[in-house]
């Protein structure tokens, strides 16, 4: 969960300094707390495979159930995509002169080879992943030190960009804020597949969350105070070039390699964990059969993981901006469902065995879900005409993939009565 500050450059010339520098304080606890707290209580009353797809069926019936899948899974085809995306944005430091062709190898092979070590089980991946994670987190410590020693000016002037006004900004750079520290449900759908979940689960979120938030909030403050580089031309992939002013070349080549082993993480996670859709609706009747195939040898869902792979191969050909916002919007809409299952089941049944629970009783829950759903709405409706238009037009494949799925199992039904 945990890739540092690569990518959220965007958030901080959309907004301005001292905007920038208080979302990303603010955002850890308006948005990923809740969802964390949401998210683990659920995981603890139902550890199932299939995470928040199982929680949303229990709460709301099959139809929901399949709609958040539904949706989940074709909202990663952009937000997975969003990392081959942003290892090619890296990569220019390196080769500035890449054009679109050489662009979409690199993210072709970057994905090729991610997906072969998906396709060989969940435990090699949790351990690359860990690594990766770690290796993506050691630059982002050494710029906030090397970085401090060069502080000149306050990093939060001018709060606010002189011909910018905070409703202007919002589109991209609450999209880039939210898409940085969300996240949270994502991990729940290899429940089935984890060690003591309903402990485990909750356990890694409230680890990663301050480790999030501080590898955000430290480097951008850093980077600020040394006014090494205008804070109004800072673009996704600009962290290693702003390093590069501060501490000299060795540490720009050090962020570059930081991010591209930061999108490979991030990636490997992701293809993990969005490949067990497909699988889960597959298992419940909702998909061909063929999605649900596991492995003999692995246990891995194969052809969901192979065909996850392909759509995000497809999309990897856009740049990070134009997937981010789409992104946010989708998951917007899955996370409230979500949020709204978490308030049902607790309402609804509440001698539901669970061994955690969100504090504060009916109030904590309630704030737990309004919070993170105020946001989701704000960000909805500030992505745009283009990116709400799309939006929808995706959401409503649903209803329809979901009725010709009725139709097609009612179908083999007859025949199978017939004969």
């Amino acid at each position: 969960m945990s890739g540092g500050p690569y990518g959220i450059e965007d958030a901080v010339s959309a907004f301005g300094p001292g905007l920038a520098l208080s979302l990303l304080i603010l955002t850890p606890i308006v948005w990923s707390l809740p969802v964390a707290l949401a998210m683990s209580e659920m995981a603890s009353a139902m550890p199932d495979e299939g995470g928040y797809v199982t929680w949303v069926t229990r709460a709301f019936g099959r139809y929901w159930g399949f709609q958040v899948g539904w949706w989940s899974w074709i909202n990663s085809f952009v937000d997975v995509a969003v990392y081959p995306a942003l290892f090619v944005e890296y990569a220019r430091f390196w080769r500035p002169e890449m054009d679109g062709g050489e662009r979409w190898v690199w993210a072709f092979v970057f994905i090729a080879v991610l997906t072969g070590l998906n396709l060989v089980g969940v435990r090699p991946v949790g351990r690359a992943a860990v690594i990766l994670g770690v290796l993506a987190l050691m630059p982002v410590a050494v710029l906030v030190v090397v970085g401090a020693a060069s502080v000149s000016v306050a990093p939060w002037r001018p709060f606010m960009a002189e011909d910018q006004t905070l409703l202007g900004g919002l589109g991209l750079g609450l999209a880039v804020m939210m898409w940085n520290y969300s996240g949270w449900d994502t991990p729940s759908t290899t429940l089935g597949e984890t060690r003591a979940p309903e402990r485990a689960f909750r356990t890694a979120l409230f680890v990663a969350l301050p480790v999030i938030a501080c590898a955000n909030l430290l480097p951008v403050t850093v980077a600020l105070a040394s006014g090494a580089v205008t804070w109004t031309t800072w673009d996704t992939g600009a962290l290693p070039l702003i390093a590069e002013k501060i501490g000299g070349r060795w540490l720009g080549h050090a962020l570059a390699a930081g991010a591209v082993v930061s999108t490979s993480g991030l990636f490997l996670s992701l293809l993990l964990t969005n490949s067990r859709l497909p699988y889960v609706l597959a298992r419940d009747g909702h998909l061909g059969a063929w999605l649900g195939a596991v492995h003999p040898r692995f246990g891995t869902p194969w052809t969901a993981v192979l065909v996850s792979a392909v759509f995000y191969s497809g999309f990897a050909v856009f740049s990070f901006k134009e997937l981010i916002v789409l992104n946010i919007w989708l998951y917007s809409l899955t996370l409230m469902v979500e949020l709204a299952a978490f308030v049902r089941l607790r309402i609804g049944h509440p001698d539901m065995p669970s061994p955690w629970r969100v504090p504060g009783g009916t109030a904590g829950m309630l704030l737990a879900a309004l919070l993170p759903a105020a946001l989701c709405l704000l960000a909805m409706l500030t992505a745009g005409w283009k990116n709400t238009l799309v939006g929808i037009l995706a959401a409503l494949t649903g209803p329809v993939v979901y009725a010709a799925s009725r139709k097609l199992t009612a179908a083999r039904r007859r025949e199978s009565s017939c004969s």
